[in-house]
């Protein structure tokens, strides 16, 4: 009886290493690949340096902190499904944060580090987002909207990373805005107003009243906001997919209206 106890024990306990924590290989190996960066930070140049003789260390320096905020959705019909995409070497790609229907906040990837999100991306003249953004996640397939308790979580981690780093308000941008020949994420049911109106990201005021000049170049206006304005479909699509929750291809004058109104807060 001892002996089938012990065998029971000894399976319950395999089941549960291998079930109750499913990413354990995967934290082991960001560990080793966190360490790996840590050894090269440690390798201080010297001064007799034969790759750099005049080696002259400087007293003025920190690490290098994100700048802007990417908000995506996953494509995916799970969080699990997700976590598992950004687990896989083969994949490529990753995420700084994951956040679950649920609210459940998933970090990835430490903050400092750089997360392949952002790909081939363009925001003013910064062509490597990657370098400069941290990357969250929403789990959501793109056509539905976006549940309270994960928009709960993501203002509080939003308002977490804007104090922590100083990321300027127009800085908390959607994976649209800065790829729009590629992406539409996180697509028009995401609720940029309730983000601007908690400080992360620019929206217009009334518009009833403005009155745009005649004159008025929306696409210069637009490459002024950031946007890369080469496809003048795509940021046109990706503009309204932001600011009115539209995927239309012609820039009325409502959307004049709100361009000019932004570029106040730019």
């Amino acid at each position: 009886m001892a002996i089938r106890m012990k065998y029971i024990l000894i399976v319950l306990f395999l089941s549960c290493l291998f079930n109750c924590k499913p990413y354990h290989k995967t934290n082991r190996i960001y560990k080793i690949q966190a360490r790996a960066l840590a050894k090269t930070l440690r390798q201080i140049p010297t001064p007799d340096s034969l790759t750099h003789p005049h080696w002259i260390g400087t007293t003025n320096f920190n690490l290098r902190k994100p700048n802007f905020v990417i908000i995506h959705h996953t494509a995916q019909n799970s969080c699990d499904s997700t976590l598992r995409t950004f687990t896989l070497i083969p994949t490529q790609v990753s995420a700084h944060y994951v956040i679950c229907k649920d609210g459940t906040i998933h970090h990835m990837l430490n903050d400092y580090f750089r997360a392949w999100h952002a790909g081939i991306s363009k925001w003013g003249t910064l062509t490597d987002l990657n370098s400069s953004s941290i990357g969250i996640e929403l789990d959501n397939n793109g056509f539905e909207p976006f549940p309270d308790p994960q928009l709960n979580s993501l203002i509080r981690l939003l308002d977490t990373l804007k104090r922590k780093y100083s990321i300027p308000v127009s800085n908390f941008l959607g994976h649209s805005d800065i790829s729009p020949r590629r992406k539409v994420d996180p697509n028009i049911y995401f609720p940029w107003k309730l983000l601007a109106d908690c400080g992360f990201g620019n929206w217009y005021d009334d518009t009833t009243m403005v009155q745009v000049p005649s004159t008025f170049n929306f696409l210069q206006g637009l490459r002024t906001i950031g946007y890369e304005v080469t496809d003048s479909i795509a940021v046109i699509i990706s503009f309204k997919r932001h600011f009115v929750q539209d995927t239309s291809r012609v820039f009325n004058d409502r959307d004049k209206k709100i361009l000019f109104n932004l570029l106040k807060k730019y």
